[in-house]
């Protein structure tokens, strides 16, 4: 007779385990890699490395990237994953306001920014190394987690409290404003803690749509 898997509640723990075993190498082997080619670039990073650095053997690391344009291309969708998990959750939890939404997706962003400042240099440094398909993967993640701005734009604009401006250009002014807290962090830092950063930013952008 065929034999029949029956699904237990151990057999769940045990892939869970699995899981979270395989999410924890993998953002190793990231965290790893984005710190190397920090220091020595794309082309100066070696697969050796990174092994080296994220405590794994070279083989393990196949297991999960094919090759060095892999490991760069995760790196950077790691960061974009950031921003679709954080960014959206943040403005809905607060509420309806279109400036209140702005506000909290706003610091929701630069947070993630904040937590992965080296990666963020990285991807600007190196995102055209990438592939065409790799490039044009990004950018499509990209639009989708600034659409969120734009739409709470369009909605302040459809209420009345912001001016008929750009949807597009806020959006671009305050992705550019969170990646400088990255790009120029070893001197806006001297002056400013990144919630006073934030602060400043949102006021300047905010201040110039309002009605």
């Amino acid at each position: 007779m065929p034999t029949t898997h029956v699904s237990t509640p151990e057999a769940g723990r045990r892939e869970e385990r699995r899981l979270a075993r395989v999410e924890r190498r993998r953002g190793q082997i990231l965290e790893a890699a984005a710190r190397i080619m920090y220091r020595t670039g794309y082309h100066g990073m070696s697969m050796q490395a990174v092994a080296e650095r994220a405590g794994m053997s070279v083989g393990l690391i196949y297991q999960y990237f094919g090759g060095k344009e892999d490991v760069l291309e995760a790196v950077i969708v790691d960061i974009l994953e950031g921003f679709r998990a954080r960014v959206p959750t943040a403005m809905d939890a607060a509420g309806a306001d279109p400036e209140a939404r702005l506000r909290a997706g706003f610091i929701a962003f630069s947070e993630v920014i904040d937590s992965r400042r080296e990666a963020t240099l990285l991807a600007y440094r190196e995102s055209q190394t990438l592939s065409p398909s790799g490039r044009a993967t990004i950018i499509a993640m990209e639009e989708e987690t600034t659409e969120p701005f734009r739409a709470a734009v369009r909605a302040g604009i459809e209420a009345g409290l912001f001016r008929p401006v750009s949807p597009e250009l806020v959006a671009h002014n305050l992705k550019m404003a969170a990646h400088a807290w990255a790009l120029k962090h070893w001197d806006l830092a001297r002056h400013l803690t990144l919630a006073d950063y934030i602060d400043a930013e949102l006021d300047l952008v905010l201040t110039s749509i309002r009605v």
